[in-house]
């Protein structure tokens, strides 16, 4: 499972959704859909423009779960 850690970098970043949403050209509802980890996919271009707007890797904000820590 990939986890979605928009709002650990958010935080660091002193940035709000809203603000992410509009430098990076989304609707803040896609945006929430994905920051809560309710997304099927992403495009690299989106990605792209979210560590831009972030200064960060997609490390920094994708993290892989394997299925035995999914739950705990």
């Amino acid at each position: 499972m990939i986890q979605i850690n928009i709002d650990v970098m958010l935080a660091k970043r002193k940035m709000s959704v809203t603000e992410l949403a509009n430098r990076v050209g989304i609707t803040l509802a896609n945006l929430s859909i994905l920051k809560n980890g309710r997304a099927k996919a992403i495009k690299l271009e989106t990605l792209d423009k979210i560590c831009a707007a972030l200064d960060c890797q997609p490390g920094d904000i994708l993290t892989f779960l394997p299925e035995s820590e999914e739950f705990e």
